[in-house]
């Protein structure tokens, strides 16, 4: 499977914000959302699943999984700005 490397690493917070993670590609993206995500569910932990996913699988772009992992994580206020 794929791995490549997103042009920008996403960081956010985990653990209730007293820590942060950067994430730098689908797989990471994919593994955060399953284990770390502060509520799962919802539309744009949804799609950001999805395009992970598809990244992975070489049907969709790696940088439209990375636009759709940042925008779940503004939704779920753990972007670090």
């Amino acid at each position: 499977m794929p791995t490549e490397i997103w042009q920008t690493p996403i960081e956010i917070a985990v653990a209730g914000g007293d820590h942060f993670k950067s994430v730098q590609n689908s797989r990471e993206a994919l593994e955060t959302l399953m284990t770390c995500w502060p509520e799962k569910g919802g539309r744009s932990f949804a799609i950001a699943k999805r395009a992970c996913m598809k990244s992975l699988s070489g049907e969709a772009e790696h940088a439209a999984a990375a636009r759709a992992f940042q925008e779940a994580a503004i939704d779920a206020g753990i972007l670090r700005s």
